[in-house]
């Protein structure tokens, strides 16, 4: 379903422990907004009984019904950008805005 880096995992794990979430699931969840572009949000949580749920480098993910399509086969990276500033990242195929890695660096 969806891909946790390595970097993103590492990163997921230390604010999992400096915020008491250990045992708690990395909600995803992803909307499409009026002009067909992609809205990401994601926070620890409880799983509920409707969830899909998914492991990626140790980190056990959970998705609500209505975002597991428009997550399907997205990676989540934790990336350095500008200045130093450090952010997670979605890379999704099936956003629109969505670019293959060897398109974007052109």
């Amino acid at each position: 379903m969806i891909n946790i880096t390595e970097t993103a995992a590492k990163q997921i794990k230390t604010a999992m422990e400096e915020t008491d979430a250990e045992g708690l699931s990395l909600r995803i969840a992803a909307k499409r907004l009026e002009d067909g572009s992609f809205d990401y949000a994601m926070g620890f949580d409880h799983s509920d009984h409707n969830d899909s749920h998914s492991r990626s480098r140790g980190v056990e993910i959970v998705v609500a019904p209505t975002s597991t399509e428009l997550l399907r086969n997205a990676t989540l990276d934790y990336v350095e950008m500008d200045g130093g500033e450090y952010r997670y990242i979605f890379s999704n195929p099936n956003d629109p805005g969505h670019r293959p890695a060897n398109e974007q660096a052109e």
